[in-house]
């Protein structure tokens, strides 16, 4: 790590930002991108970790809770913004910028443009249970993309679905970035770390550590995956929206000798847990 524990320098526009990244391009840097929602954890932590070790010498976080992948029923209101906290977290780590655009910088007045991801990767799974999700994801990512011209971002392995439509995007619209996929953080007891895990009390996060243990045991034998939604209900979770076994590249239905992934999204009160296993 390059970078001791000085505040990071902050942009909050595009302007700003390209400033930035410019100077670092032409001195001949490498210059690594992790994109978030804030309220970062040790998860977004390990992300520019993962970025120094893979050679960039310049990290930069963007925090943008993006309007445009929550539905109108989700929890775009209430996700949890802690920019203060969020900045101490980026010195403490070394990054050397933090952008942290308004809405309005991402999404002009007469912003009239979205991606539009299609195929199998999003015929099911989040694109289903959440309309719209991925345009606002895939129309975001590519924004920040653009603006700050990054040799290489990092994206954590527990949105697995995400990870693989962020992928397919930067392949198919030629970006000239790469994908750095991270294995998912845990906690002592194999919760994914993630920022909605701020929503559970002591109760409900006692159930949350239930869902890897479980997932463990199915990708250990998948055998047990058609009675893994009734484990789950069982074991204190109040729905299942999916538990599959999918090809790790491609979402479809995995063929012999492809490597496969097993994948969960589960409901507990109003706080969704997303988790994914790969499977031997």
């Amino acid at each position: 790590m390059t970078a001791d524990s000085a505040a990071p320098v902050i942009a909050r526009s595009a302007a700003e930002l390209r400033a930035a990244v410019s100077g670092w391009h032409r001195a001949g840097d490498r210059i690594g991108l992790v994109p978030t929602m804030g309220a970062l954890h040790e998860g977004h932590l390990a992300l520019a970790a993962a970025l120094r070790q893979a050679g960039m010498n310049r990290v930069m976080f963007s925090i943008f809770v993006n309007p445009t992948q929550f539905a109108p029923t989700e929890d775009f209101s209430r996700y949890p913004r802690r920019e203060a906290e969020d900045l101490a977290k980026l010195a403490a780590c070394g990054a050397d910028l933090a952008y942290l655009p308004a809405v309005e910088e991402i999404y002009p007045d007469g912003f009239a443009f979205s991606i539009v991801p299609s195929g199998p990767i999003v015929a099911d799974l989040e694109a289903a249970v959440r309309p719209g999700h991925f345009a606002g994801v895939a129309t975001v990512v590519a924004k920040l993309l653009i603006q700050a011209a990054p040799d290489l971002a990092a994206f954590g392995e527990k949105d697995f679905q995400q990870l693989l439509v962020v992928r397919r995007l930067v392949r198919d619209l030629d970006l000239p970035c790469e994908i750095l996929p991270v294995p998912t953080v845990r906690d002592r007891d194999g919760l994914a770390l993630s920022s909605r895990n701020a929503y559970l009390g002591t109760p409900q996060l006692a159930v949350a550590r239930r869902l890897n243990r479980i997932l463990a045991e199915i990708a250990a034998d998948p055998s047990r995956l058609a009675a893994g939604p009734d484990r789950l209900r069982d074991a204190g979770f109040d729905a299942v929206d999916y538990l599959v076994l999918r090809d790790a590249e491609t979402l479809a239905e995995p063929a012999p000798g492809r490597p496969r992934r097993l994948i969960a999204a589960v409901r507990l009160g109003a706080t969704r847990l997303l988790d994914n296993l790969a499977v031997p």
